[in-house]
């Protein structure tokens, strides 16, 4: 959402909003010029909100139906729009690149924009995660005819989205909350291709579940680490480094090198780096773009980097992104013990994957299981990290986020920390940051 708030604030306009808890960024749109409020009253709407003809209530459905404001705007007949229909609206008239999937769609997303932005072709781009390299989660350029946009599948959200072009990461099932089957969510993805655009393109991951109902005129290609039309070969991993030759269907690249060096953005890299290539961007464009991109926030972020300890951060919240995680770490860490602190996201998500969580988890070397984050969701009888807990083969400890701290203060075979979640561990991650500065 606040990328939404901040391009309208760009424009001119005035922007108010509501959320559940403050945080860095909201502190951050406060400053840039947002009005923000942290309780669910229909008192704390400003004033000049509360003018029917010149206000726009936009909102995520991650905001319960029940939420007082919501139920006064529409009582009251205001203009309340998804917040993907308003992303739609405003990008109809661009070349839309959009990246959906289950998971990787910030990474990727934030690639591609990294790149066009650092191109001759430049773009707009409304990403679902922070970049170091902007500070921001949005992109404005005046001159370009591209923009990029992290392609959201929950609720069914991406079908408002018009794509010139798009990529899909993967189909793995997610949000069954919403969906109830697999068979679902597979059909909202198949019906996402089919809004590309005449003379765009469709790039999707080699393999995965998906039959793709492109109309005519649209071209498919795959991709992956190594195989589909778009893929890497000589790989080199070693030294903290990351290298690659980028093959397309037309030349290979040499010489690609990562700036955040984790295998699964291999993956990540060639799936952004196709949908550029595909819109003219050049080899040393893209060469330049991956040495120099840092990442996005809660992206396989390093928190601390010393010689005895290392603490990196990721949002991974599914089970196969979290075994992509923690694999990654085990893999640049082969001699180091890992501990994972992981906070499960969603009583439902919870209840529906507990065996996947619990074997994801057992690659760890030590877990510690927090308690669940219900995000917008009321509590499930029965449904409990236990669930997972009972599950994971691996050393492990149960614990709520206030006894977190104290437990790693009194832990000394730390090596390497990989918090994950996507919750409000992130609230945490400076103090956690400053206990293992001590050790």
């Amino acid at each position: 959402m606040s990328n939404l708030a901040r391009y309208f604030m760009s424009k001119g306009k005035k922007v108010a909003g509501y959320d559940r808890t403050e945080t860095p960024l909201t502190k951050e749109l406060v400053k840039e010029g947002a009005e923000i409020h942290y309780s669910d009253s229909v008192s704390l709407i400003p004033e000049y909100c509360k003018e029917k003809d010149t206000t726009l209530v936009v909102y995520t459905p991650a905001v319960p139906s029940e939420n007082e404001e919501v139920i006064y705007f529409h009582e009251q007949n205001f203009t309340i729009q998804k917040r993907a229909q308003v992303l739609g609206t405003i990008t109809k008239s661009s070349k839309a690149l959009c990246c959906a999937g289950t998971h990787g769609k910030t990474t990727t997303s934030s690639m591609l924009a990294h790149i066009l932005k650092q191109s001759h072709l430049d773009c707009n781009a409304f990403l679902g995660g922070i970049l170091k390299n902007y500070s921001s989660n949005l992109m404005l350029s005046d001159k370009s005819e591209f923009t990029v946009i992290e392609a959201d599948e929950y609720d069914r959200s991406f079908h408002w989205l018009h794509p010139y072009m798009a990529l899909i990461t993967s189909v793995d099932p997610d949000h069954l909350d919403i969906y109830g089957t697999e068979e679902e969510y597979l059909k909202s993805f198949e019906k996402f291709t089919t809004l590309i655009q005449q003379g765009g393109a469709l790039v999707m991951k080699h393999n995965i579940k998906l039959s793709p109902k492109v109309g005519e005129g649209v071209k498919v290609y795959t991709y992956s680490e190594d195989k589909g039309d778009f893929h890497a070969k000589n790989i080199k991993i070693g030294n903290g480094e990351i290298r690659f030759d980028f093959v397309t269907p037309k030349e290979v690249i040499d010489n690609i090198q990562l700036g955040v060096p984790v295998r699964i953005n291999i993956e990540n890299s060639i799936g952004a780096m196709a949908l550029a290539w595909l819109n003219g961007a050049t080899p040393d464009e893209l060469r330049h773009a991956m040495l120099t991109f840092q990442g996005a926030k809660r992206r396989f972020d390093f928190i601390l980097k010393t010689d005895k300890i290392v603490m990196i951060d990721d949002y991974a919240h599914h089970p196969q992104e979290l075994a992509a995680s923690i694999t990654s770490v085990k893999e640049l860490y082969p001699d180091r013990k890992v501990t994972g602190v992981f906070q499960p996201h969603l009583y439902s998500r919870t209840k529906d994957f507990a065996d996947e969580f619990a074997k994801s988890l057992s690659l760890l070397d030590e877990l510690i299981l927090l308690d669940i984050y219900p995000a917008r969701e009321k509590p499930i009888e029965g449904v409990t990290s236990k669930i997972i807990f009972d599950k994971v083969t691996c050393p492990k400890t149960l614990c709520n986020k206030q006894e977190l701290l104290p437990l790693l203060e009194n832990k000394n075979d730390i090596e390497v920390l990989l918090t994950v979640g996507a919750g409000d561990i992130d609230q945490l991650l400076e103090a956690i940051k400053e206990v293992l500065k001590e050790k």
